[in-house]
């Protein structure tokens, strides 16, 4: 039912709100609170509150964020908070970077959104950007929101330059959750209740099997079944962080060329530095077809994707109908305001030696939980900043997460790994921080251990 008067009023309300810049009184607060529940409750998904266990079980589910710096945020009531979450490899520069945001608010006065029909500079200067840090000849670029558009985006490029409409991906691998991203999808869960997806065929191998990549490449040449490209993500992120063998990139690469095949690398997670290096494929010093970015690109500011191929592959996109793949407000210049100051701090900062450093020490120090609690841990993988603990069963990786929340400290689970919770810090977490983190988890094994 249309309440014009009543939505008036209430956007009046928290247009006020959002323009305070003081944290809200203890009164406001709880009204913020019990609103949240209600709206989320009532209008975006009941489940949505219901599902998040690691703050349910620590009996504060009501917990709602209101703002943040670094590595720390706070809760509307004024609790802190350490983020070893990291917006699932969003907030790489951190909470309100203040040179992104600086650069975003000298935008937003001058142009918010292009007219789309003359050059707006901004999206030409990521563009060139893209290709300056990219490896190999990757050198034009197609911007969209978020990642599933940029999956989208490469895999419709794929088949525009190659004519072929298969594609090879891995099991528990993720690239987005719209049709043609969640296609390519490695688990039932999220595929399986939408029936028929995508028309063309869809290969799921094992992830880090290069042989079973090699097979159905020949397979399906041998059967005539043109395959456009193989997908994947350097180091798998919502399966665990899970890293490959060694020989798995280069041998992907070269059974690729082979068979004529583009090779797509999903950056998503792992691009502009989160495993050590600035982009994930260069552990292995692999140069794909076409690269995939998105999350941290936007500074945690803004959302923004891209897709970065060669001028070869691009070739279709732009001749002879330039208008082949477009959206309205994908690389609109708030966005690639956003992105260009964030490429800026991650290069000057070169967050990826942090990344590594501070992940090689967490690591080790994880590594020896590992062997004190044996009947709680699994292992722990990963590479640079994306870590994952792996538990024995789903339920004492909730129990570890929610002890952590009830010890201010955040994580989450993995969508295709319920076992397993991330941990995922802002690439600017501090070593007092982490040796926090270390602490708080000691003692929530601790207790976990008591209870087994």
């Amino acid at each position: 039912m249309m309440d014009y008067e009543n939505a008036l009023d209430y956007s009046a309300e928290w247009i006020d709100l959002i323009q305070k810049n003081e944290f809200p009184s203890q009164e406001q607060a709880q009204k913020i609170i019990k609103e949240s529940k209600s709206n989320f409750a009532e209008h975006y998904n009941r489940n949505w509150l219901e599902y998040r266990k690691s703050v349910t079980e620590a009996g504060d589910w009501a917990a709602v964020e209101w703002g943040g710096q670094g590595a720390v945020f706070k809760d509307v009531m004024g609790r802190e908070y350490l983020d070893f979450l990291g917006g699932y490899g969003m907030l790489d520069l951190g909470w309100s970077h203040p040179e992104v945001i600086r650069t975003v608010k000298a935008q937003l006065d001058r142009s918010p959104m292009p007219s789309q029909e003359l050059l707006d500079p901004l999206r030409g200067v990521l563009a060139k950007l893209m290709a300056e840090i990219t490896p190999g000849d990757l050198k034009y670029s197609w911007f969209g929101a978020s990642g599933t558009e940029a999956n989208e985006a490469a895999m419709k490029i794929a088949k525009l330059y190659t004519g072929k409409s298969a594609f090879i991906v891995a099991l528990k691998g993720f690239h987005g959750k719209t049709m043609g991203s969640l296609s390519l999808m490695g688990k039932a869960d999220y595929r399986a209740p939408l029936g028929q997806m995508y028309a063309g065929q869809i290969y799921h191998v094992p992830f880090g099997d290069a042989d079973a990549v090699e097979r159905q490449l020949d397979i399906c040449d041998k059967v005539g079944i043109g395959v456009a490209a193989v997908v994947f993500e350097p180091i798998q992120g919502e399966s665990g962080a899970i890293v490959p063998p060694d020989d798995f990139w280069p041998r992907v690469r070269a059974a690729t060329k082979k068979y004529e095949t583009l090779l797509i690398a999903d950056e998503v997670q792992t691009g502009l530095g989160r495993t050590g290096k600035l982009w994930g494929v260069e552990h292995w010093n692999v140069v794909p077809d076409i690269m995939t970015v998105a999350k941290s690109l936007g500074g945690g500011v803004m959302p923004i994707s891209a897709v970065t191929t060669t001028e070869e592959i691009y070739h279709p996109m732009m001749y002879p109908n330039p208008f082949m793949h477009t959206t309205t407000t994908g690389g609109g210049a708030l966005a690639c305001s956003a992105a260009i100051s964030a490429i800026h701090v991650t290069l000057r900062e070169k967050l990826w030696e942090q990344a590594a450093e501070k992940g090689a020490y967490l690591m080790s120090k994880l590594q020896d939980f590992v062997v004190k609690y044996p009947n709680i841990f699994e292992k722990v993988t990963g590479k640079g900043l994306l870590i994952g603990m792996h538990f024995k069963n789903p339920e004492t990786g909730y129990k570890v997460a929610s002890g952590l929340f009830k010890r201010q400290v955040l994580v989450a689970g993995t969508l295709t790994s319920a076992q397993t919770v991330r941990i995922e810090p802002p690439l600017v977490v501090t070593y007092p921080q982490m040796d926090a983190l270390l602490d708080r988890l000691g003692d929530a094994l601790q207790e976990i251990g008591k209870s087994m």
